[in-house]
């Protein structure tokens, strides 16, 4: 494989230890298909009790207090690209599982939030692997050696950090809108057209509407990467509970509730103006003026499971992600220029093979009795 083409996660190398196998000793790490800890070495799985009754936090305690993570976590910062990421207090981490390079360093104190819930992983690397070799197949521009090397060898599981947030809103209104309309008038000459005006109206009021669960990226994973993730499986949500990391990585966030808080009411006023315009049956604005009251407001701390990769073709990243809890894929995929242009080519032969039948087709004209016939070619 050329230096500059490949996968940047192969050699990432965690060893869970903090849970072991009372059996033979061996590392217990989390199990997709049997929700339970399952030993490396020997294979014996061992349950544990999980909770689903997972709170909502008050806004007011994600803006003013920090729980810290350090007496079950070990955080590591990458000085390539940035990245924070926590693993369980006894496993070691050499390589960034985002850019895949060894310049990490041991955070000493972890701030912020603990995380409230979770999503545990549902789908193996195995099914992940095939789910993204499917969604592979459907790339044709792509080139082979990406979609051969879909592996779940070149897969790495990590739970990466979101945000909900729930509000309860009263907005008051005000605006001119308009509806846009068809009339028939009659021209100075007697004759009639059909013209095109709107139907302009002054509104106001007051819109009442309920939020639930608004989901902010606040880590490495960005806004349309989890907006294309998304939806994960509210009824698996469990209330966290540090076994479900072993043998995985966890992204800490780098976006505080606070910063996170302001996305999601941009998000809720993008909502209720579209609400409010759709209640008035309208398609022209005016102005709208909304001032909204948030109430209730609550919060969560999620992990989310996400398998990725990064695959580098050209000098250039392409990550594919595979929600792990509903087998969703999503990412980019590089493009061979050979590729494209034998489509190119075959799409100008096509185009050539039609105009060519197509003038064969057109017949010959000879004279006959003192007309013309056409005598077909077949």
């Amino acid at each position: 494989m050329p230096e500059n083409e490949g996968y940047l996660n192969e050699e990432v190398q965690t060893s869970t230890a903090y849970v072991k196998c009372d059996g033979c000793g061996g590392n217990m790490v989390f199990d997709p298909q049997t929700q339970s800890l399952k030993c490396e070495h020997c294979g014996k799985v061992e349950d544990f009790a999980k909770d689903s009754n997972v709170q909502e936090l008050a806004i007011e305690e994600g803006l003013e207090k920090s729980v810290k993570w350090n007496d079950e976590t070990i955080t590591y910062r990458c000085e390539n690209c940035g990245a924070v990421f926590a693993i369980g207090a006894d496993e070691v981490a050499v390589i960034c599982p985002y850019c895949s390079t060894s310049h990490i360093v041991k955070e000493e104190n972890l701030a912020g939030i603990k995380p409230n819930a979770v999503y545990p992983f549902l789908i193996t690397p195995e099914a992940a692997a095939e789910k993204s070799r499917k969604w592979a197949r459907k790339r044709i521009f792509a080139p082979s050696a990406f979609k051969k090397n879909l592996l779940e060898s070149n897969l790495h599981g990590t739970y990466m950090p979101c945000f909900t947030f729930d509000s309860v809103t009263v907005s008051v209104y005000d605006g001119r809108l308009g509806k846009r309309k068809t009339r028939t008038v009659r021209t100075s000459n007697g004759k009639t057209r059909t013209e095109t005006y709107i139907d302009w109206r002054h509104v106001s009021g007051t819109f009442h509407k309920s939020f639930d669960d608004i989901s902010i990226a606040c880590g490495k994973l960005d806004q349309t990467q989890l907006n294309k993730l998304l939806p994960y499986k509210q009824e698996t949500l469990c209330v966290y509970e540090k076994k479900f990391l072993s043998g995985y990585v966890a992204e800490h966030y780098s976006r505080d509730v606070k910063e996170c808080w302001g996305d999601a009411k941009s998000v809720i006023d993008g909502n209720l103006r579209t609400s409010i315009l759709h209640h008035h049956n309208c398609d022209v604005i005016g102005y709208l003026n909304v001032r909204t009251n948030h109430h209730n407001v609550t919060y969560k701390y999620l992990l989310l499971p996400v398998y990725r990769l990064n695959y580098r073709y050209n000098k250039k990243d392409y990550p594919v992600l595979i929600n792990g809890n509903s087998g969703k894929v999503t990412g980019k995929s590089p493009k061979s220029p050979l590729r494209i242009i034998i489509a190119v080519v075959l799409a100008l032969g096509v185009l050539l093979g039609l105009a060519y039948g197509y003038s064969s087709c057109e017949g010959e004209y000879y004279e006959s009795g003192g007309g013309y016939a056409v005598e077909q070619v077949e």
